[in-house]
């Protein structure tokens, strides 16, 4: 039961309150208006802007507390120099060769994606991963007194006043100015506004010049009041993209009032505080309001709003003739089986880091069933990853009302089978969406799983993860763990083979091609996650009982995206690739400091325009064996199609 309160009390409450969401609504609406206005400028939804912002905020301490610069002129330098300097980096070494050669959305995306983990990368490696007390903000003072005895901070007042400054000047600037001009048909078409003699890349980096710029305001914004958090904050300011598609990367107006309708809807919600066993549920409904709402919007905005249906065909590598690229998987194939025997050699520290790598690179497996295989972009599988360890410690605890507590073996296989449905719940969204749309829907559902499940005390405590006594032994767990990678492999390889295997190809490289002969493309969709999401909690599992306990933050939503990232970079529609990556992943930071792996997957996923079909694929393309294939008209057949086409007919 809530305590109930007296009029005009519940009215001064209600105001105080309203006022103090304006502060964190203010830096959504910041986050909204460089959004909105990037896509203009760019027609790329910058999904790196959590980084940005994140670094800026890093910068911004750095220079204030450990170099003592005064507040203003680090926020002078932070803001007007390293902030749009770095946007128009991003442009000429990222966007623009992608631009260039008309990249699809999903390359597009994935080349944002290293952005944002090399961002996180650079600031672990500088200023370690631990949170840090943020910088000072700019307005200090003494909060501004409203009439009624209210009170507003100086920086929400400066903060609203930006909001202001900068929407009527976009929208002057769009509306009547020649670069507004510029900018619609840059995006429109930007090989006939070259044509017409607009200067292209000279648009195109003031867009992202401006959106690194207001992504940095949000950092700055956000810096006072929080720990500063390589994981976090970026997870934190990626969730405002919520105030972005509401406004259907359009409406500048709809973004700002959502930012600041979510943040004063947020500090209301404190007001409940309901009794028993409701007030974990509401707290976590207050705190994780963004996450809400993005996949509300994600869910109720068309497949198309954001940034078009598009495709993950770019992802896979370019298909080979039959026989051909034989020695580059023999080659991978042979890199993996070293990189997986190695750590039979190891000891002690060594060999309980190993113990991760056969169970990433079942999770990793999963990114490949639903990416590379199916053609549908997954950002969630991390959450699926924890749902498979968490299953397994509430079963070997006894926590699951009508069981008893079970062993690891059975704990196990019951979560695997009871997580595998759940795909359902980025597999039906699936159905009608594609590329960025997609994207966002599986990132905000494997967002609110870590939010609202693995965050959560009532469900993480009182947790046991302990090993069979047959496996207590790291050598005999890794080994455990090796076979069952090895079921695993057969099992994608069973579905990459065959009739099963041709429709996910068709499905993946021309959709409308595979419905025209005839393939269940959401009955195959529906298939592909349900899939992955067993492989992927059969991973998870597997890392809950190699640590002995479970970790949310091992299944952290941005451990997701470097995940997602290095799958790309090794070559999305290889099993062994997915292999390779994990090793990578675990052996970087194991063997050297903790970051040096994000920064590598960054980097290559940034370049991932010139690395088609990831490094599974370099020893082909050394060869000259790989060849682009033009996209098929509507109407027309891959080889593939056409060979599906044939095993239905035949079928009785």
């Amino acid at each position: 039961m809530t305590v109930p309160l007296t009029a005009p009390d519940s009215l001064g409450l209600t105001l105080d309150l309203a006022l103090a969401g304006l502060t964190v609504g203010s830096a959504a609406a910041l986050s909204g208006i460089g959004l909105v206005v990037c896509h203009r400028a760019t027609g790329v939804l910058n999904i790196a802007q959590g980084a940005q912002a994140m670094a800026v905020a890093y910068l911004l301490r750095d220079l204030v507390v450990v170099r003592h610069w005064p507040v203003w002129p680090a926020v002078a330098c932070c803001l007007l120099v390293v902030a749009p300097a770095l946007g128009v980096l991003l442009d000429v070494l990222v966007h623009r060769p992608l631009q260039r050669r008309g990249a699809g959305p999903a390359e597009t995306m994935v080349a944002g994606l290293g952005v944002f983990v090399l961002l996180i990368g650079v600031a672990v490696l500088l200023w370690g991963p631990a949170p840090v007390a943020g910088a000072p903000s700019p307005f200090g003072g003494a909060p501004i007194r409203l009439p009624g005895g209210h009170t507003l901070r100086p920086d929400t007042v400066a903060q609203l006043a930006a909001i202001l400054v900068l929407g009527l000047a976009v929208a002057a600037t769009t509306r009547w100015t020649r670069l507004g001009l510029h900018l619609r048909a840059v995006v429109d078409d930007r090989r006939l506004a070259a044509l017409t003699g607009v200067d292209a890349d000279r648009v195109s980096a003031t867009g992202w010049a401006f959106g690194t710029f207001t992504a940095g305001l949000v950092g700055v914004a956000l810096a006072p009041y929080l720990l500063l958090d390589p994981y976090g904050l970026p997870l934190l300011v990626m969730e405002t993209m919520a105030v972005a598609v509401a406004a259907r990367l359009r409406s500048i107006p709809v973004a700002v009032a959502t930012g600041l309708g979510l943040g004063i809807a947020q500090s209301e919600l404190t007001r409940l505080r309901p009794s028993g066993q409701l007030l974990p549920l509401v707290e976590a409904v207050q705190s994780n309001l963004f996450v809400i709402a993005l996949l509300a919007a994600a869910l109720l905005a068309g497949p198309g709003t954001t940034g078009g249906p598009g495709t993950t065909a770019p992802l896979a590598a370019p298909p080979r003739r039959a026989g051909r690229g034989a020695g580059g998987s023999r080659l991978t194939g042979a890199v993996c089986l070293v990189l997986l025997l190695m750590p039979f050699g190891f000891r002690g520290n060594d060999l309980r880091s190993a113990l991760l790598v056969p169970a990433l690179a079942l999770v990793l497996l999963s990114i490949v069933v639903v990416t590379g295989y199916g053609g549908q972009i997954s950002l969630g599988q991390a959450g699926y990853a924890g749902l498979g360890a968490l299953g397994t410690a509430l079963l070997m605890s006894g926590r699951v009302p009508g069981l008893p507590a079970l062993p690891a073996a059975p704990a196990l296989l019951l979560a695997v089978l009871a997580t595998a449905p759940l795909g359902l719940l980025t597999g039906w969204p699936a159905i009608r969406r594609r590329g960025l749309a997609l994207a966002l829907v599986t990132f905000a559902v494997g967002t609110a799983v870590s939010r609202f499940v693995f965050q959560q005390p009532y469900a993480t405590t009182g947790l046991t993860l302990d090993r069979p006594s047959y496996l207590t032994g790291d050598r005999a767990f890794y080994l455990a763990e090796l076979l069952l990678l090895g079921l695993g492999l057969l099992i994608v390889r069973a579905l990459h083979r065959g009739r099963l295997g041709r429709a996910l190809t068709a499905m993946r490289d021309h959709e409308a091609g595979a419905v025209a002969a005839g393939v269940d493309v959401p009955g195959l969709k529906l298939l592909a996650f349900v899939a992955g999401a067993a492989l992927a909690a059969l991973g998870g599992g597997l890392m809950g009982l190699a640590g002995r306990a479970f970790d949310a933050a091992s299944f952290d939503p941005v451990r997701g995206l470097l995940w997602f990232a290095a799958v790309v970079v090794a070559g999305a529609d290889s099993a062994l690739a997915a292999v390779l990556a994990a090793a990578l992943l675990i052996g970087l930071d194991a063997g050297t400091v903790t970051g040096v792996s994000a920064v590598a997957v960054g980097a290559l996923a940034a370049a991932i325009g010139r690395l088609p079909g990831g490094l599974a694929a370099l020893p082909t393309r050394r060869r000259g064996r790989t060849r682009a294939v033009p996209p098929l008209p509507p109407g027309h057949l891959s080889p593939t199609g056409q060979r599906l086409r044939a095993d239905l007919e035949r079928r009785p």
